[in-house]
């Protein structure tokens, strides 16, 4: 028992290296099976009264649409802010020279800071980075965008040869697991899109009563960037807050818009969303956090979108199995139980 055990650790570890040195290789696949799973139905309904590659194409375009929609919604609110800032540059000039001035006061000698880590170089450096981190995610798409061509092309296919497989309980085990999968993913979605509209409504609405300007516009970024859990919310409301600097008289306020954003999103994000998460998956809402922290020093951004959808699907397949069922009935709520066949 105690050799098993070392054995499947020592497994585990080998297989999360594999993850993080070819994620190259395996986020793009993850990323491709996370949208096959969504998209699935639409292919096999359009497919039962279209040609297959029609049906494919149909498919594919709605699914760009949809991404595309929602990078231009964020796009659109960033950009209208953006403008704002742009022509109120002088406010925020005398706001940096009046910190630069106290800090002066109190020993902080930021023109030194600023000369000392922030040169040319420093500069070049980011835009190095900056064109870097484009290029690496225009080819992550890219490559998933072929994954998920050729898998929707093949999944009728595949699902065939597993069907003839002549152990009977690993095609049971992959067909089963695999249709509570994307149906589970499906839902998953659903919860996160009710969460992120409650969220951006609640945004939006705090910023209009408080007098916040562009309040529409935060409402909208905020529900774009909720998809990406942490991140999205902290940059959420980090901007917000910068444009309440130079509309509000006092520290004060600003601080309360920043507290109250923050109220926002963590009860939200942090106590609902795991709650209602967990109830509609089956799913306990402490893995939900760990999954998006442990996929997140994975795979980086896209780990923290991804880490609950690839935990929902090793415990859907776990439930399949006598011999993993438990992992199922121990992290989940209340775990399906699947009678054994075969």
């Amino acid at each position: 028992m105690g050799a098993a055990f070392a054995t499947g650790i020592i497994a585990a570890v080998l297989v999360i290296a594999a993850l993080i040195r070819a994620s190259g290789v395996f986020a793009p696949l993850a990323a491709a099976l996370f949208i096959m799973a969504l998209v699935w139905p639409v292919q096999k309904w359009l497919q039962s009264w279209l040609p297959k590659l029609l049906a494919l194409a149909i498919t594919l375009v709605l699914t760009v649409a949809v991404c595309l929609a929602f990078a231009s919604l964020a796009a659109w609110g960033f950009g209208r802010v953006g403008h704002y800032a742009i022509a109120d540059a002088a406010r925020y000039q005398a706001l940096y020279i009046a910190a630069v001035a106290w800090l002066d006061d109190h020993g902080v000698s930021v023109a030194g800071l600023w000369a000392e880590h922030f040169d040319v170089g420093w500069l070049l450096r980011a835009t190095q980075y900056i064109t870097g981190r484009v290029n690496t995610t225009l080819s992550f798409w890219l490559i998933a965008l072929v994954y998920v061509v050729l898998g929707l092309l093949e999944i009728e296919d595949v699902g065939r040869r597993i069907e003839r497989l002549d152990n009977r309980t690993a095609a049971r085990v992959m067909l089963d697991g695999s249709r509570a999968t994307a149906a589970k993913l499906r839902r998953y979605m659903v919860v996160r899109t009710q969460m992120s509209a409650v969220t951006g409504l609640l945004v939006g609405l705090f910023a209009a009563v408080t007098g916040l300007p562009f309040a529409f516009e935060w409402g909208v970024i905020a529900f774009v960037l909720n998809y990406i859990p942490f991140i999205g919310p902290f940059v959420a409301t980090l901007f917000p807050t910068l444009l309440a600097m130079t509309q509000f008289e006092s520290w004060q306020a600003v601080l309360g818009i920043f507290v109250c954003l923050n109220i926002i999103q963590f009860v939200v994000g942090s106590y609902v969303e795991p709650r209602v998460a967990g109830s509609v998956l089956s799913i306990s809402p402490f893995l939900v956090l760990f999954a998006i922290f442990f996929w997140s020093f994975v795979w980086g951004l896209f780990g923290t979108f991804i880490g609950v959808p690839i935990t929902l699907a090793i415990l859907t397949f776990c439930a399949q199995h006598p011999s993993t069922r438990w992992i199922a009935e121990l992290f989940g709520r209340s775990a399906e139980k699947t009678p054994a066949k075969g």
